[in-house]
């Protein structure tokens, strides 16, 4: 090859790695990318990469670091997605105007009364602007199914690709859309009424939320009357495969863990956490152990599946090595195994999926304390209180910069240093309840609130 060939080969093989990895960013060891393309964004981590610069504080009364603000109607826990210059999110809006929504942390298992007719919505938004872009009605009727005085009618978060955005209205169905908003397919997955397993007339609310994986869409589907995963093809809404699951009611979000050979589809859980075949639906590995009602997703770092749920005086933390098969279960009063680096038998959080940053664990409760572990060890570093201001934490955190934003049920944020010392950096009132988990593109921190979308930036020179 002559000088000149060989140097138009370097410039050429250049541009394709340049190519590749354009808005492609580490950390965590998981790759990601200025989208926030499902639930917790990338494999569920919530974090952005180490060089994004998000502000520490913010002022929505001044407009310090506030770069818009948008109404969303209705009543949703979903957090948002975001594709390229587009946010995708969903609401349910009770007709009557009366949706209620208790706050506060109680031992209540109850459900609310059947409820009036209500609007199912999908809403994309410019996520520079936050103007409206389109707002389609995915369907409307009488809620199928009751839900918890904490929950919402939207509690799943839609997941997209860049060409489809899949939402799960729970009991309602399972919707498709194009980015124009275009519905092109639904699916009615029958009754996905999930509750308390100790009452089984308990309606809560559905709360998974779906992954796009090459040309399908998996959901996890664990309720009173049945518990599968299964996928359906993004075009059409076929059945490509399901898999019956052996569980009691979750509300657990699937994460997708891709592999030498083949992609994993890790589902949390009671009775099966297990992984699953992306392509097939084939159980490849699984365990007993968890917490009787989980929510938290599993989370990829540094090649490690990290899982945790409590409930029913369990509350594990396991860090599964992802060539795991066959039974894993931990047996006898090992913490350890061939196919389990770690685990801690207390310490789990019940309903939010922790994040890590560097070698830290940061696992927020819903009683307001927060604890550290080392990824690689397990050691706990540190377990102190967030805040004492009435009310829980059920929004899962996001990390950025080396900073980690925690959402309160009061509006507060919290805001704290990552690492294994504690350290409190910040507290910024949104002046409205926060349920769902923070979106991060671009230098900017997307956070919903009850009834709005904020969307926070360094908006002078920090």
């Amino acid at each position: 090859m002559s000088c000149q060939n060989t140097h138009h080969f370097l410039v050429a093989l250049l541009l394709v790695i340049v190519v590749l990895h354009s808005g492609c960013r580490t950390i965590s060891g998981v790759e990601t990318t200025e989208n926030w393309p499902t639930y917790r964004g990338v494999q569920a981590s919530g974090t952005g990469s180490r060089d994004t610069r998000l502000p520490t504080t913010w002022d929505l009364a001044s407009g310090r670091n506030i770069k818009w603000q948008t109404a969303i109607p209705g009543l949703s826990h979903s957090s948002p997605v975001i594709w390229g210059d587009r946010m995708y999110l969903i609401t349910a809006i009770d007709i009557s105007g009366n949706a209620e929504f208790r706050t506060g942390v109680s031992g209540d298992v109850s459900s609310l009364p059947q409820e009036g007719r209500h609007q199912w919505r999908m809403y994309c938004l410019d996520k520079h602007t936050g103007e409206i872009i389109w707002d389609h009605l995915g369907y409307e009727g009488v809620p199928r199914s009751r839900r918890h005085a904490k929950a919402s009618q939207a509690n799943s978060t839609p997941a997209t690709d860049g060409r489809y955005v899949v939402t799960f209205f729970g009991a309602e169905g399972l919707f498709c859309y194009n980015t124009e908003g275009e519905q092109l397919w639904s699916k009615d997955l029958g009754d996905l009424s999930a509750g308390w397993f100790m009452q089984k007339d308990s309606q809560w609310g559905f709360g998974s939320s779906p992954v796009i994986y090459k040309d399908r869409v998996i959901v996890q589907c664990d309720c009173q009357s049945q518990q599968f995963i299964a996928a359906f093809s993004l075009a059409t809404g076929e059945e490509l495969w399901r898999t019956p699951r052996e569980d009691y009611s979750t509300w657990c979000s699937p994460t997708l863990v891709q592999m030498r050979d083949r992609t994993h589809v890790i589902a949390n859980g009671y009775k099966e956490i297990a992984a699953y075949d992306a392509d097939t639906g084939a159980r490849i590995w699984w365990m007993r152990g968890g917490g009787d009602i989980p929510v938290p997703a599993p989370m990829l770092s540094h090649g490690l599946i990290y899982i945790t749920n409590s409930h029913g005086g369990q509350s594990p933390i396991y860090a599964v090595r992802p060539g795991a098969t066959g039974d894993i279960t931990l047996t006898g009063t090992g913490d350890s195994s061939d196919h389990i680096a770690w685990s801690s038998r207390k310490g789990g959080a019940y309903v939010i999926t922790p994040v890590i940053v560097g070698n830290y664990i940061h696992v927020p409760r819903f009683n307001g304390t927060m604890s550290c572990y080392h990824r690689r060890t397990g050691k706990r570093q540190y377990h102190e209180r967030m805040s004492t201001t009435p009310g829980g934490f059920w929004a899962s955190p996001v990390a950025a910069g080396g900073k980690v934003y925690v959402p309160a049920e009061s509006g507060d944020v919290h805001v704290f240093k990552a690492g294994r010392r504690f350290k409190r950096l910040a507290t910024n009132p949104m002046g409205e309840h926060c349920m769902a988990a923070p979106a991060i593109s671009d230098d900017t921190l997307f956070i919903r609130t009850v009834n709005q979308v904020v969307a926070i930036a360094y908006t002078a020179a920090p």
